[in-house]
């Protein structure tokens, strides 16, 4: 009999989770906001995207409205603890004409986890280009849902994979959950979107696709060495992440996540990623390091 899928509902748990307090509207030198934990998590680990997202909601709450981020530059500092809630203090670096500025630290405990810097921008012209969508991917109603590779599995990472993420994740070929299959290459490709429709604030959609960005892009440095999530004895955490948002954007549509590993060294794997729409305009750009160390003797590529 395969596992009975929760009953919490995945977007409302996502929508709560970037739907930050303002604290009573308490401030020292930073504006201080909090935001929920994730009673769900199949982990005690708080995800990284989490985090990412809810600190980019933060800065948002501090800029004028008309200023979208277009960049964010952040450092994981500690473990976060899953269940529990977070304190985000923005300091307010600049504010120009076109330009602002913020520093966002996300607290548990009375210390930092994550710190960010976020650019925002006034909409504004000027010259465009942009890489080429990759040619002959699949389209993802031709994909299995993450919800039919693993439901019938009686895990609890597994069942959270399948029912409880907010996001239709559809890899495009072989998927690294418990596996590697086929050539060990160091780039793929996934479809993704939210599983219902978003709140139509630019900044938001900008938000939840960061958090999602987190899911899969250290995948490339693992499928090269024919790494999957189930190895025993496995360490891998992200230690930083950079993303970049190039033109507006709607996370509850289909975005093709192509993502490539140039280089793993040191315990280390650096991974980029860009993101597309369904007709092939590029809507962002990430990049991340995370640290992977496996048993001795376990990879020999």
């Amino acid at each position: 009999m395969s596992p009975t899928p929760p009953h919490n509902d995945p977007m409302e748990t996502l929508l709560g989770i970037l739907e930050l307090s303002d604290a009573g509207g308490a401030q020292t030198d930073e504006d201080i906001f909090v935001g929920l934990g994730d009673e769900h998590a199949p982990r005690p680990r708080l995800f990284g995207g989490q985090v990412l997202a809810q600190s980019i909601v933060a800065a948002a709450r501090t800029v004028e409205k008309d200023h979208l981020v277009h960049s964010m530059h952040g450092y994981f500092l500690r473990p976060g603890d899953a269940a529990s809630p977070l304190t985000f203090g923005v300091q307010r670096l600049r504010d120009g004409r076109s330009f602002s500025a913020r520093r966002t630290h996300a607290y548990q405990g009375a210390v930092p986890i994550l710190s960010m810097i976020a650019s925002f921008q006034r909409p504004d012209t000027g010259i465009e280009h942009q890489d080429k969508m990759p040619e002959g991917i699949p389209g993802p109603e031709t994909l299995p849902t993450s919800a039919q590779l693993l439901g019938g599995i009686d895990h609890p990472v597994a069942r959270a994979w399948a029912y409880e993420r907010p996001f239709d994740i559809r890899h495009v070929g072989a998927n690294i959950y418990f596996d590697v299959k086929g050539e060990h290459v160091a780039h793929q490709a996934v479809w993704l979107k939210t599983l219902g429709p978003m709140p139509s604030d630019q900044n938001l959609h900008r938000a939840a696709l960061a958090y999602a960005s987190d899911y899969t892009l250290l995948e490339p440095s693992l499928r090269r060495h024919g790494i999957s999530w189930a190895m025993p004895g496995i360490s891998v955490a992200s230690l930083d992440h950079a993303m970049w948002w190039h033109r507006p954007l709607a996370v509850d549509d289909w975005l093709l996540y192509v993502a490539e590993s140039p280089s793993a060294s040191e315990a280390r794997g650096l991974n980029l990623g860009r993101f597309f729409t369904r007709d092939g305009v590029l809507v962002a750009t990430v990049a991340q390091e995370g640290m992977m160390r496996v048993p001795d003797g376990t990879v020999t590529d």
